[in-house]
């Protein structure tokens, strides 16, 4: 006996075949799948996309940052994952609709007249009545009525009486219809306006991303995307007076250069602030050059009102620097480091070298950005440490020295919002490649509404972007300037003017032929003084203490701590009282006025003291000054070419009308069956044999049932009614 085993390999295909047929069609399927489009969506709004992989380290750290990379979280919506879920999603809503779409056209036209009358009892709205004419008049005039409110009727005439059927709300079913086809033409969309087919090309023309730098013209043409590329969503920076037709298309490790069929041109870009300095309008008047003819055609962007030209939106994303030039004056925070002046353009860099000979570091000044408008929060900064005019004598070293490079301008929840004017953003880089951010205001900054508190210098500097800037405060002299500061650090590095300030205020404090205390006096403020400089450290330091931190670290190697309070009043009242004749010095070796004997000076000279302290730990040789600038501003478009647009629009159109139709249509179907009344007669004599007989006065029975797809209220309601119209009023 043989047995055939091509008969059980076909039967075997096609049961594996229906099985996975079935299994993509089914909702328990298309739910898993939209469960995980919607982690993914979750995921790709709380972790911030597409940023550079330097960021994530900084704020998740190297493991954390690699298994994102690597499971392409930082780029969800163009994750290959992603996308084959959305392309499953699309196979199994369509095999829903190709296997549930003739079932529903099918049913959408039947009006079920053939049910069984007997069936009409098992119905849960159902009713009963004896009407006084005959069938076929109560069949036509319950048709009638039916088809007045809007049903769809038909009428069957059968061998015991007539079937009135009838149906509403098909709309409900095309509703099914019309959900299901929504989510496949959305998800169509996506795809197309998506990195699909960026990929496809990157897969099947040869296409790579580019990783490197320089001008965009010398980028090979292995890294462009033609100018026929059917979809694409790019950035392309534009500044005022030129013109681009490069945009930048973003990938994970790179971009891709996207060549545009025109070029854009930004004749003036316009921004508006609200008072919160924050912007409330971006508008942009551009030039549209067509490559092909020539033509230009001027044209107006803003936010939400895009232009096009050729199929291809031009958006108004948000606007950069475009190239300022700026002039910034070096000061010295370091006694090898002279002042001078430099020019740079945001963008770009220049090259400096700290210290002289061959040994000298090499530094890399990297123009980060200009903001010419710079809204701050001040309310409360009377307390916020150095803003205001606090006696150093009653400040706690340690606390001072922990708080005094903090936040220029402290949290609270009132606000009171003041244009502090330009700032200047750059980098110092040294020759390993480590950089430090810095920010200086170009105008000094009133901190607080006390009139004798003076203006500050805010410096700012920080470790990495992740970081807040952290703000050395340097207040501003009568000229309104940081040169008395400056002026001041370098006499305090110079032993022979600090010798000279110490007989100076030892002159003005003690009345002469007192050698003896004047001795005490002049050692008591020069070891103040050069503890405050820094030259009291202890030997074999590499980097000498200074400022408050010194004397503090003085106090408690020397002093008991009964006496600690009494002598640090001492010292820093020693401390302020020279530092005062160091400054007076200073000017007059500068040809200026001495600053007067009050209170602002007063304060001034509180928060000098504080400046100094903190100065030794700035770390950099330099501060930037900002001295001038030219501004020049650059608008950023997004361009896109997206024809999945039109079918995402249809797709939400659809998605409209099915939920509609699901939600708010209700398919009712209502069934009247009509038969002749059955009367009962005796035979003459004989009362205990009925005879059952045809009613001859055309009399009919009537059994109403309705169902719908929905049980509700409304349809109790719309049941009583129908069965008082159809069958109570003509009982």
């Amino acid at each position: 006996m043989t047995v055939s085993t091509e008969g059980m390999k076909v039967n075997w295909g096609s049961r594996t075949l229906r099985a996975c047929v079935e299994l993509l069609s089914s909702m328990r399927f298309a739910i898993s799948l939209l469960t995980l489009i919607c982690i993914a969506s979750v995921i790709g709004t709380v972790l911030k996309q597409q940023e550079p992989l330097v960021n994530y380290v900084n704020q998740f750290g190297p493991f954390w940052a690699q298994l994102f990379s690597l499971a392409s979280l930082n780029t969800v919506y163009s994750a290959w994952w992603f996308l084959l879920i959305l392309a499953f999603l699309v196979i199994s809503t369509s095999l829903c609709i190709a296997r549930n779409t003739p079932k529903i056209l099918a049913d959408y036209s039947q009006l079920k007249e053939d049910v069984r009358e007997q069936s009409l009892k098992a119905f849960g709205h159902r009713a009963q009545a004896a009407l006084a004419e005959a069938p076929e008049t109560a069949a036509r005039r319950i048709g009638q009525t039916l088809v007045e409110s809007g049903w769809k009727v038909k009428l069957q005439q059968r061998r015991a009486g007539w079937m009135v059927a009838a149906k509403k709300g098909s709309a409900n079913k095309l509703g099914y219809i019309a959900a299901h086809s929504a989510i496949v033409l959305i998800c169509i969309g996506g795809l197309l306006d998506g990195d699909m087919i960026v990929r496809a090309q990157m897969l099947l023309n040869g296409k790579s991303v580019y990783t490197g730098g320089g001008l965009v013209a010398d980028v090979p043409v292995q890294h462009r995307l033609s100018e026929r590329n059917p979809t694409f969503r790019a950035n392309l920076l534009v500044s005022e007076g030129t013109q681009s037709s490069t945009a930048l298309l973003t990938q994970p490790g790179g971009v891709l250069l996207q060549e545009l069929p025109f070029a854009v041109e930004l004749k003036k870009f316009i921004v508006e602030y609200y008072s919160t300095g924050m912007p409330k309008l971006f508008a942009s008047d551009i030039i549209i050059h067509d490559k092909a003819t020539g033509e230009k055609t001027e044209a107006r962007v803003e936010v939400n009102h895009p232009a096009s030209y050729k199929g291809v939106e031009i958006y108004q994303s948000s606007f950069d620097d475009g190239g300022s030039s700026v002039t910034l004056k070096a000061v010295p925070m370091a006694a090898a480091t002279k002042p001078f002046e430099i020019q740079g353009t945001i963008g770009g860099s220049s090259s400096l070298s700290r210290g002289q000979g061959a040994g000298a570091d090499q530094l890399t000044l990297e123009y980060t950005a200009l903001r010419v408008i710079n809204v701050e929060n001040f309310a409360g900064s009377a307390n916020a440490g150095p803003g205001g005019a606090t006696d150093v004598r009653k400040v706690d070293l340690h606390k001072a020295i922990e708080t005094r490079l903090g936040a220029a301008n402290k949290t609270t929840t009132q606000k009171e919002l003041r244009n502090v004017g330009p700032s200047i953003t750059y980098k110092l880089r040294d020759a390993s490649g480590q950089a430090r951010e810095f920010q200086n205001y170009m105008l000094p900054v009133k901190m607080d509404d006390n009139a004798d508190s003076p203006a500050m210098f805010l410096m700012g500097v920080r470790d990495s972007t992740a970081a807040s800037f952290q703000y050395l405060r340097v207040p501003a002299d009568p000229e309104s300037s940081m040169d008395t500061f400056v002026r001041l650090r370098a006499a305090l590095a110079d032993p022979a003017q600090r010798e000279q300030a110490v007989k100076r205020y030892a002159r003005l404090v003690l009345s002469p032929g007192r050698p003896e205390l004047t001795a005490q006096l002049v050692d008591s403020a020069s070891r103040a003084l050069a503890l405050f400089a820094g030259d009291g450290a202890p030997a074999g330091k590499d980097k000498p203490v200074a400022g408050l931190q010194a004397i503090s670290d003085f106090m408690e190697a020397n002093v008991p701590e009964a006496e600690r309070n009494r002598a640090g009043e001492v010292f820093v009242r020693l401390l302020n009282g020279v530092l005062y004749e160091l400054t007076a010095m200073t000017r007059e070796q500068a040809g200026l006025k001495p600053l007067p004997a009050d209170e602002k000076t007063q304060a001034f000279m509180a928060q000098m003291v504080l400046s100094l302290s903190d100065a030794p730990h700035y770390p950099a040789p330099m501060v930037f000054e900002l001295k001038d600038f030219k501004q020049v501003q650059a608008s950023v478009f997004q361009v896109a070419r997206a024809p999945g647009k039109t079918i995402v629009y249809l797709g939400c159109a659809f998605l409209i009308l099915g939920v509609f139709g699901m939600l708010y249509i209700r398919e009712r179907r209502v069934w009247v069956w009509l038969a002749p009344q059955v009367s009962s007669s005796g035979a003459a004599g004989d009362a205990a044999l009925p005879a059952l007989a045809l009613d001859s006065a055309g009399h009919s029975q009537a059994t109403m049932a309705l169902s719908s797809n929905r049980k509700t209220m409304d349809g109790d309601q719309e049941f009583e009614m129908l069965k008082t119209k159809l069958l109570q009023a003509h009982q």
